[in-house]
């Protein structure tokens, strides 16, 4: 059966909620109702049946959709032991240690953000807290503070090859593959995308110049100016948010060893490397691209995952730095911060299924086809998520609305070459406008762990955002539409940032010592 116009209704209704309501959950529920009612002959009874029974409940069958679901939870309770066990404390103080002037306390901050990839949240609040006092010392801007550790959260854990992210990414992927039985590795695809993340990778990049060449301008510029030249890290009418959060990350052992998170990290690392080629057939399977493309990647996360957790809670124990109680307890306790997340992503399987039903993929694939050239999909689905993102204060929800449309058009309009640098596009187009969103959490947390005036952080952060945003559309997803390398447009990218600062920018403090 066609349901033509109808088939639109749940993402759009999707997207339409959670703007009204900034309730992601609901709003996914909901659209994923509509869609089960519209598919029963519009008998809600029967649709709240179906939603429940065929659609949430038919998504945990699924075996990738549960091991990609369980890795996310234990990926939750690791980032809980290393928290607990002082290891993300242990690396913040050695970089913390390194910070000695103004410009190696912003890198320090910078690299901080950088080295605990593994979840956003977590970045978010370490970072704030540990460099707070470090900064107000240099006479840096709360603004700026805030700025940094923003732009160091999901832009750096949206591209991790292990976080709490890469689960919820990968199976967006793998489920929309699987609607239109296309049989590629879905883990394979995503690392693929990374060079096409030109928000997320250009807003790094464009930290690092202002750190370096030391010039801001807009909003910025005046924060900074007054936290130089009368020491006031804050405006006079500023309402800083300050965090009660920070206390569940809180430990009490007496050594915060860096290596007590370094080492179970990498050990997901050569897990998940060593895993994937071993899974993949190994040798039998002639490349380790080719094992690499093989093999079940939901599957060797989850050893990574456990294994991780393992480790970590043996070096804890021989340490005795928590008990077996203690430790199970933050184990525990990470996997429930993974909550909200997971059903997330249970609900975008669910509206995923619903949309697959009605052929919503086809129908707007259908409509765009005719009018929309090829070449101008990344740009679309670049701005779409954002859009999405921005309202509804969600990089997640975001993507999962979208991406489920996004694949079956990269597909019909220009087929594999056209997927990855698509998929790439969502992914970051949802993490910009997550990032220029008052409402979007990590936002406010990154206010809240900084101690900043929060439409501070955001009238400041703005500007920046969007003018990576803007250099990452013209010289990066126009651009890799006709087939250019995306590895060109991100130097082309970072000379013309490097350029917009030292021609719009000014040099507002100096070395504090």
């Amino acid at each position: 059966m066609q349901y033509g116009w109808l088939s639109i209704i749940p993402p759009i209704l999707a997207i339409i909620l959670s703007w009204i309501t900034q309730e992601v959950l609901l709003s996914l529920f909901v659209s994923v109702f509509v869609g089960a009612t519209i598919l029963t002959g519009f008998n809600p009874l029967t649709g709240f049946s179906e939603t429940l029974n065929t659609y949430i409940v038919g998504s945990l069958a699924d075996t990738w959709n549960a091991s990609i679901l369980v890795f996310s939870l234990s990926i939750g309770g690791l980032i809980g032991i290393l928290s607990k066990n002082g290891g993300t404390n242990g690396i913040a103080k050695l970089i913390v240690s390194k910070a000695k002037n103004s410009k190696s306390t912003l890198f320090a901050t910078w690299l901080m953000g950088i080295l605990i990839f593994f979840d956003d949240y977590a970045n978010t609040l370490i970072v704030g807290n540990t460099m707070r006092s470090i900064t107000d010392k240099m006479k840096i801007s709360r603004e700026k503070l805030a700025y940094i550790v923003d732009s160091t959260a999901a832009p750096v854990a949206s591209i991790a090859l292990v976080s709490t992210w890469i689960g919820f990414e990968t199976g967006l992927i793998r489920d929309s593959l699987a609607k239109i039985n296309i049989d590629l590795n879905a883990y394979n695809v995503f690392l693929q995308t990374i060079p096409y993340r030109f928000y997320s990778l250009l807003a790094l990049i464009f930290v690092l110049i202002i750190i370096f060449t030391g010039r801001d301008f807009g909003a910025m510029a005046k924060a900074e100016k007054r936290a130089y030249k009368t020491g006031k890290v804050l405006d006079d009418n500023a309402t800083p948010l300050v965090s009660d959060e920070i206390s569940s990350l809180n430990t009490k052992v007496k050594y915060e060893r860096w290596y007590n998170a370094i080492i179970p990290i990498i050990s997901v690392l050569l897990i998940t490397v060593v895993g994937l080629y071993i899974n993949g057939g190994g040798l039998e399977s002639g490349s380790i691209r080719d094992a690499f493309g093989n093999a079940d990647s939901s599957v060797v996360l989850l050893w990574a995952s456990f294994g991780g957790s393992l480790i970590a809670a043996i070096m804890t124990l021989m340490q005795r730095l928590l008990s077996l109680k203690e430790i199970v307890d933050a184990w525990v306790s990470g996997v429930k911060s993974m909550t909200t997340a997971s059903i997330i992503l249970i609900l975008a399987w669910s509206l995923g299924g619903v949309n697959d039903n009605l052929g919503t993929a086809e129908f707007i694939a259908n409509i765009l086809k005719s009018s929309l050239p090829a070449y101008l999909l990344p740009l679309m689905m670049f701005i779409i998520p954002a859009i999405t993102a921005f309202a509804t204060g969600t990089s997640w929800g975001a993507n999962s609305i979208v991406m489920p449309l996004a694949i079956p058009l990269a597909i019909q309009l220009g087929g594999t070459e056209l997927l990855v640098p698509t998929v790439g596009a969502v992914l970051t187009g949802a993490v910009f406008g997550d990032h220029c969103s008052p409402i979007s959490d990590t936002t406010i947390m990154s206010s809240i762990s900084s101690a900043c005036d929060h439409m501070a952080h955001v009238k400041t952060q703005l500007p920046y955002a969007l003018v990576v945003a803007l250099v990452a559309i013209f010289v990066g997803f126009i651009p890799v539409g006709f087939g250019i390398s995306p590895y060109i447009s991100l130097l082309i990218g970072s000379v013309i940032l490097w350029g917009i600062l030292y021609f719009f920018g000014s040099k507002v403090t100096e070395e504090v010592n």
